[in-house]
């Protein structure tokens, strides 16, 4: 019996080649070649491919009609705050986040609100018809207008769409199904990225919304090819701690709205509730002010948030720890070197430990003031003064930098009652804000001075 020949194809770009290298010879990442059984002739899927794609003629882009997109709102408002205010025509959506992290909860419920106003579609590939029901029922869903199949093989599914003709569609997940156009197994590189680009191409051509689920791996990046995320439109994650009842849903890329928006939802018995005040949800409630906290004032997306910055200082040994959980470890070591060599503050001897209550990672260099007084305040033992917050960027040089957008930060942190801020001198504004008290520092030192004399 012929052995059948096989190919090794790179997890990473999806490229293909006929033997085992340690590099992939297409996008150079290392240990990324899978061994699986070539794809049959190309003529086939050839032919597929030419019946769905249509020939556009050459337009010059100065004649080309740049209207707005029509959004359509799924009633969960931080849902659609992420998507940029709602589901767009033909547009496809992949979404991804742990096991048990609350995607195919927070997608029936979507289902079921646009069910009303829309023909939509539940494809199902890891549970079955009664599953669903159950999750429906436990979430006290009336699904009378959703429609609902299991099913894993493409060709079928996409039968069903040109069946149903759904003006928006789930596909759970999308490392489930296989085409059988392919004799590789169901996940690999080559059956995503072929059922991805067929679904991609039925929503562009029926102008359905395509929802994709896809599995994360342990790292906590989307599983399967890379070119699955440039494929679809939008590419949302899934965050949080499944010990706890707050999910993130955040926007890593859109083309029909803003990147880095973040939607926040309290997972409830009756499903995902959105949380209308974010901010609460990061601050601990201290009776009175502590050592060691500093309220910083973050951006996520267009949505300014309150966030708690907790650092402890503690007596370390002969190599003692930096250890930082929300935000960035190498960045904690720069901001110590800063501290020491312009404020005088040194925590060479001590264990260093800087935490962002809630569970929110905080990327942007503007909490650099905030985990430096953080740091200061738990070295001295005394704590910032009530309803005090921060924010700005510290340079090497000891400089603190201006950060984007602050009179929003100010006039969200005024709203919460917070009354006192240190902020960069460029980001004082230049008529008071009712009910903040404002001190603008260009210098880490100064900074360090201006709370010791509030204290």
């Amino acid at each position: 019996m012929a052995r059948e020949k096989t190919l090794y194809t790179c997890r990473e770009c999806g490229g293909t080649n006929p033997k085992w290298l340690g590099q992939c010879p297409h996008c150079r990442a290392w240990n990324t070649l899978e061994e699986g059984l070539a794809e049959p002739p190309a003529g086939s899927v050839k032919n597929r491919f030419q019946a769905l794609t249509r020939s556009q003629p050459v337009a010059t882009l100065s004649e080309l009609a740049a209207g707005d997109v029509s959004r359509t709102p799924t009633s969960l408002p931080e849902l659609d705050r992420v998507l940029g205010g709602g589901i767009v025509e033909g547009g496809v959506i992949l979404i991804g986040g742990d096991p048990g992290i609350g995607k195919s909860t927070l997608l029936l419920q979507a289902v079921d609100a646009l069910s009303s106003r829309m023909k939509v579609l539940y494809v199902t590939g890891e549970e079955s018809g009664a599953q669903v029901a159950l999750r429906a029922h436990r979430l006290g869903l009336a699904g009378t207008h959703v429609r609902v199949v299991a099913e894993i093989g493409l060709e079928r599914i996409l039968a069903t769409i040109e069946v149903e003709q759904p003006a928006f569609c789930v596909i759970d997940s999308i490392q489930t199904l296989y085409s059988e156009q392919l004799s590789s197994a169901p996940g690999s590189v080559a059956q995503v990225r072929e059922c991805a680009a067929q679904l991609t191409r039925t929503a562009k051509a029926s102008g359905c919304t395509m929802v994709l689920v896809g599995h994360v791996t342990k790292e906590g990046t989307l599983a399967g090819p890379r070119v699955l995320e440039h494929i679809v439109d939008t590419v949302l994650y899934f965050e949080g701690d499944t010990h706890s009842s707050f999910r993130l849903v955040r926007a890593f890329k859109n083309r029909f709205g803003a990147v880095n928006e973040i939607g926040v939802f309290a997972m409830t018995e009756w499903g995902l509730k959105g949380v209308s005040n974010p901010s609460a949800i990061f601050l601990s409630t201290h009776s009175t002010p502590v050592p060691g906290a500093c309220v910083l004032v973050t951006l996520e997306g267009t949505r300014p948030l309150l966030v708690e910055i907790q650092a402890l200082v503690d007596g370390g040994g002969p190599s003692p720890r930096r250890l930082s959980v929300g935000l960035d470890r190498d960045r904690l070591a720069m901001l110590l070197a800063v501290l020491h060599r312009h404020a005088g503050v040194s925590c060479a001897d001590q264990d260093v430990f800087v935490n962002a209550v809630g569970g929110v990672r905080i990327n942007e260099p503007a909490a650099d003031l905030a985990v430096l007084l953080a740091i200061q305040s738990s070295l001295r033992g005394k704590p910032l003064p009530q309803g005090f917050v921060a924010f700005g960027e510290v340079g090497l040089a000891g400089e603190v930098r201006p950060a984007p957008r602050g009179q929003e930060r100010l006039r969200e942190a005024a709203k919460l009652g917070f009354s006192t801020a240190v902020v960069p001198r460029a980001n004082a504004p230049k008529k008071p804000i009712d009910g903040i008290t404002i001190h603008a520092v260009d210098r880490i030192e100064e900074a360090i001075d201006m709370v010791r004399s509030l204290n």
